[in-house]
Protein backbone atom coordinates (compact mmCIF):
# COMPACT_ATOMS: atom_id res chain seq x y z
CA UNK A 1 0.00 0.00 0.00
CA UNK A 2 1.29 3.11 -0.87
CA UNK A 3 1.94 6.27 1.04
CA UNK A 4 0.20 9.58 0.08
CA UNK A 5 1.07 12.77 0.10
CA UNK A 6 -1.70 14.05 2.31
CA UNK A 7 -1.19 11.44 4.87
CA UNK A 8 2.16 12.93 5.37
CA UNK A 9 1.34 16.21 5.69
CA UNK A 10 -0.89 15.27 8.39
CA UNK A 11 0.67 13.42 10.16
CA UNK A 12 3.42 15.99 10.10
CA UNK A 13 1.41 18.79 11.63
CA UNK A 14 -0.22 16.98 14.11
CA UNK A 15 3.74 15.57 15.03
CA UNK A 16 5.94 18.01 14.04
CA UNK A 17 8.44 15.72 13.30
CA UNK A 18 10.14 15.53 10.35
CA UNK A 19 8.70 14.75 6.31
CA UNK A 20 11.26 11.77 5.71
CA UNK A 21 10.55 10.50 9.46
CA UNK A 22 6.57 10.86 9.00
CA UNK A 23 6.74 8.88 5.37
CA UNK A 24 8.88 6.20 7.40
CA UNK A 25 6.91 5.99 9.91
CA UNK A 26 3.96 5.33 7.52
CA UNK A 27 5.34 2.57 5.68
CA UNK A 28 6.65 1.06 8.66
CA UNK A 29 3.54 0.76 10.50
CA UNK A 30 1.40 -0.23 7.39
CA UNK A 31 -0.40 3.70 6.99
CA UNK A 32 -2.17 3.13 10.02
CA UNK A 33 -1.63 7.16 11.55
CA UNK A 34 -1.73 5.81 15.37
CA UNK A 35 0.87 2.98 14.86
CA UNK A 36 2.61 5.75 12.94
CA UNK A 37 2.48 8.29 15.75
CA UNK A 38 3.62 5.97 18.16
CA UNK A 39 6.33 4.94 16.02
CA UNK A 40 7.34 8.69 15.82
CA UNK A 41 7.25 8.92 19.78
CA UNK A 42 9.35 5.92 20.16
CA UNK A 43 11.84 7.50 17.77
CA UNK A 44 11.82 10.86 19.39
CA UNK A 45 12.22 9.23 23.08
CA UNK A 46 15.22 7.37 21.50
CA UNK A 47 16.71 10.54 20.34
CA UNK A 48 16.39 12.44 23.74
CA UNK A 49 18.12 9.62 25.53
CA UNK A 50 21.39 9.66 23.38
CA UNK A 51 21.45 13.45 24.10
CA UNK A 52 20.54 13.44 27.70
CA UNK A 53 23.80 13.59 29.25
CA UNK A 54 25.51 16.23 26.94
CA UNK A 55 26.71 19.18 27.36
CA UNK A 56 24.49 22.05 26.84
CA UNK A 57 26.55 25.26 27.09
CA UNK A 58 24.96 27.92 24.10
CA UNK A 59 21.35 29.17 24.98
CA UNK A 60 19.34 32.40 25.72
CA UNK A 61 17.19 34.20 28.49
CA UNK A 62 14.05 34.96 27.69
CA UNK A 63 11.59 37.33 29.74
CA UNK A 64 7.99 37.20 29.87
CA UNK A 65 6.19 40.39 31.62
CA UNK A 66 2.24 39.59 32.13
CA UNK A 67 -0.46 41.07 33.83
CA UNK A 68 -0.20 44.63 33.19
CA UNK A 69 3.81 44.44 34.40
CA UNK A 70 2.41 42.86 37.53
CA UNK A 71 4.05 39.10 36.69
CA UNK A 72 7.68 38.84 35.33
CA UNK A 73 9.97 35.96 34.19
CA UNK A 74 13.12 35.10 33.68
CA UNK A 75 13.96 31.60 31.61
CA UNK A 76 17.49 30.43 30.94
CA UNK A 77 17.60 27.55 28.49
CA UNK A 78 20.71 25.87 27.14
CA UNK A 79 21.73 23.91 24.39
CA UNK A 80 24.69 22.39 22.77
CA UNK A 81 25.59 25.04 20.05
CA UNK A 82 24.67 28.73 19.37
CA UNK A 83 23.10 27.46 15.88
CA UNK A 84 20.18 25.96 17.68
CA UNK A 85 19.87 28.74 19.94
CA UNK A 86 19.10 31.06 17.60
CA UNK A 87 16.24 28.61 16.03
CA UNK A 88 12.62 29.08 15.89
CA UNK A 89 11.80 25.86 17.74
CA UNK A 90 14.36 26.80 20.50
CA UNK A 91 13.16 30.65 20.75
CA UNK A 92 9.84 29.37 20.92
CA UNK A 93 10.24 26.68 23.72
CA UNK A 94 11.67 29.43 25.44
CA UNK A 95 9.09 31.61 25.02
CA UNK A 96 6.16 28.65 26.34
CA UNK A 97 8.38 27.90 29.48
CA UNK A 98 8.55 31.70 30.68
CA UNK A 99 4.70 32.08 30.45
CA UNK A 100 4.46 28.18 32.12
CA UNK A 101 6.14 29.44 34.65
CA UNK A 102 4.13 32.93 35.19
CA UNK A 103 0.74 31.28 34.49
CA UNK A 104 1.82 28.19 36.96
CA UNK A 105 4.66 29.28 39.64
CA UNK A 106 6.35 26.61 40.28
CA UNK A 107 8.76 26.70 42.41
CA UNK A 108 11.82 24.30 40.87
CA UNK A 109 12.27 22.93 37.43
CA UNK A 110 11.37 19.51 38.61
CA UNK A 111 8.16 21.00 39.32
CA UNK A 112 7.42 22.71 36.70
CA UNK A 113 8.61 19.66 33.92
CA UNK A 114 5.66 17.64 35.61
CA UNK A 115 3.51 20.39 35.26
CA UNK A 116 0.27 20.20 32.74
CA UNK A 117 1.49 22.05 29.63
CA UNK A 118 -0.90 25.17 29.92
CA UNK A 119 -2.16 25.53 26.12
CA UNK A 120 -2.61 21.47 26.49
CA UNK A 121 -2.86 19.53 29.29
CA UNK A 122 -3.07 16.27 27.94
CA UNK A 123 1.11 16.94 27.69
CA UNK A 124 3.50 17.40 30.21
CA UNK A 125 6.10 20.64 30.02
CA UNK A 126 8.57 17.73 30.09
CA UNK A 127 7.15 16.27 27.06
CA UNK A 128 7.11 19.89 25.38
CA UNK A 129 11.22 20.05 26.04
CA UNK A 130 11.52 16.31 25.04
CA UNK A 131 9.80 17.49 21.28
CA UNK A 132 12.35 20.23 20.81
CA UNK A 133 15.30 17.89 21.95
CA UNK A 134 14.27 15.20 19.52
CA UNK A 135 13.70 18.04 16.70
CA UNK A 136 16.65 19.71 16.97
CA UNK A 137 18.74 16.62 17.62
CA UNK A 138 20.37 18.13 20.66
CA UNK A 139 20.05 18.47 24.81
CA UNK A 140 18.64 20.91 25.76
CA UNK A 141 17.45 21.83 29.57
CA UNK A 142 16.11 24.37 31.14
CA UNK A 143 19.01 25.55 33.64
CA UNK A 144 16.84 28.34 35.87
CA UNK A 145 13.62 30.28 36.67
CA UNK A 146 12.99 33.13 38.26
CA UNK A 147 9.40 34.46 38.71
CA UNK A 148 8.43 38.16 40.06
CA UNK A 149 5.44 39.15 41.58
CA UNK A 150 4.33 42.80 42.11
Amino acid sequence: MKTSLEQIKKLRLETKAGVLDCRQALKDSGNDFKKAKEWLRKKGMAVVAKKKNRAAKAGIVDAYVHAGGQVGVLVKLTCETDFVSQTKEFKNLAHELAMQVAAMNPKKISELLEQDYIRDPKKKVKDLVNQVIAKVAENVKIEAISRFKI
